[in-house]
């Protein structure tokens, strides 16, 4: 199979996701020192002052809706990572309510191109990764992840 092209930070998002559908060899790949490697590079291990994780099996969406809610009003400027997305790619990532335009996502992707070198990293962590990226751009108080 032949390798393709390395997308521009001005491509198409199509053109981008379809990209790191065949980037890895792997669809999950247990363990963190890749993806931690990669985001230490881009200075992106916290993003903000303040991280929630919202883990659990039911109710993570109404969830993380609800503490971003209750923390605008309360003034702090917050961004929601989710995944997987339902509609489209850009539902994953918020920013004070807001998904972001594709071409944030792919200016972030470029830049995790850029900082990953030779280290292989999946769909998952590319978008894992991108998420903190954008998160740190928005000079964010609070991340929900």
């Amino acid at each position: 199979m032949e390798k393709e092209p390395i997308p521009q930070a001005t491509s198409p998002l199509a053109t981008w996701l379809s990209y790191l559908e065949h980037l890895h060899s792997k669809t999950i790949d247990l363990g963190l020192t890749r993806v931690n490697e990669v985001a230490g590079r881009m200075a992106v291990v916290k993003p903000a002052p303040f991280v929630f994780t919202v883990a659990g099996t039911n109710g993570k969406g109404t969830t993380c809706r609800t503490l971003e809610s209750v923390l605008m009003a309360a003034g702090y400027r917050v961004g929601v990572y989710s995944s997987p997305h339902l509609v489209r790619y850009t539902e994953r990532v918020r920013v004070q309510g807001e998904e972001l335009p594709e071409a944030a996502h792919t200016a972030s992707f470029a830049e995790i191109e850029a900082a990953r070198g030779e280290i292989s990293l999946s769909y998952f962590e590319f978008g894992t990764l991108s998420a903190l990226w954008l998160f740190k751009q928005a000079q964010l108080d609070v991340v929900i992840l």
